[in-house]
């Protein structure tokens, strides 16, 4: 009897307090990844342009359009945030796609250009 109630206790905690149980109920608490992006991104914006959001917007949305690789969106998008303008660390991507970095930057050069030059006015 002792030994069928600790069984079963052994198995309402691993099918109630697994890790992947837990790792749901986080995702529900985050907040939106564009807008933790431009949270980030902003304050380097500030003393440079007139609309900061936007331009961290704008980088973020084409950042995650243009790049699809999600290791050096990944790294684009830390890079930005962490300095205000796109910056990838070879230490921030696996050796293996470190010379896809130029490709990265080519293709974000553009679009980083409009974000910049040409931003729009911040969403509502």
């Amino acid at each position: 009897m002792i030994r069928t109630s600790s069984l079963a206790a052994v198995l309402l905690a691993v099918v109630f307090g697994t890790p992947a149980q837990a790792q749901i109920w986080s995702w529900k608490k985050l907040p939106d990844p564009r807008g933790e992006f431009v949270r980030l991104c902003a304050p380097h914006m500030v003393d440079r342009w007139a609309h900061p959001e936007a331009v961290c917007g704008c980088l973020h949305d084409h950042a995650v359009a243009a790049v699809e690789d999600p290791d050096l969106r990944e790294a684009l998008l830390r890079g930005i945030s962490e300095t205000g303008v796109p910056t990838i660390e070879n230490d921030w991507v696996p050796a293996s796609k470190q010379t896809q970095i130029a490709a990265t930057f080519t293709k974000i050069a553009r679009p980083t250009l409009q974000c910049m030059f040409e931003p729009r006015e911040p969403r509502t």
